[in-house]
């Protein structure tokens, strides 16, 4: 996996806040090992507004996407290969660029 794959991801169950369910990822850094950083879309506009560390991706014939989404950025995950179902697009490197910004600042690096 590469990173800015976007690939339909099966999110585990918990007892929080984070995302969950089958939806729609950001591949971030592929560790090696079996495991993936990736990053959870919402296709919920409200979470701009509503949480920091997030950037709007319109969808596109490159990423695929069916609407235009939220990137959680807060919400990064390591998350086993096996929860990764489909590869569905690549994200555009502007967004990319724009992430690794936002995580940047979200680290204090």
């Amino acid at each position: 996996m590469n990173k800015g794959e976007i690939w339909i991801v099966d999110f585990p169950s918990r007892d929080g806040r984070e995302q969950i369910g089958t939806r729609p990822s950001i591949v971030i850094g592929d560790t090696g090992t079996s495991l993936v950083l990736a990053i959870p879309l919402t296709s919920n506009l409200q979470a701009l507004t509503n949480l920091p560390y997030t950037i709007k991706i319109s969808k596109s014939k490159d990423n695929r996407l069916d609407k235009d989404s939220i990137a959680l950025i807060l919400q990064l995950q390591t998350l086993d290969k096996k929860r990764f179902i489909s590869k569905i697009g690549i994200l555009e490197e502007n967004y990319l660029n724009e992430i690794d910004r936002e995580i940047r600042k979200l680290l204090q690096l």
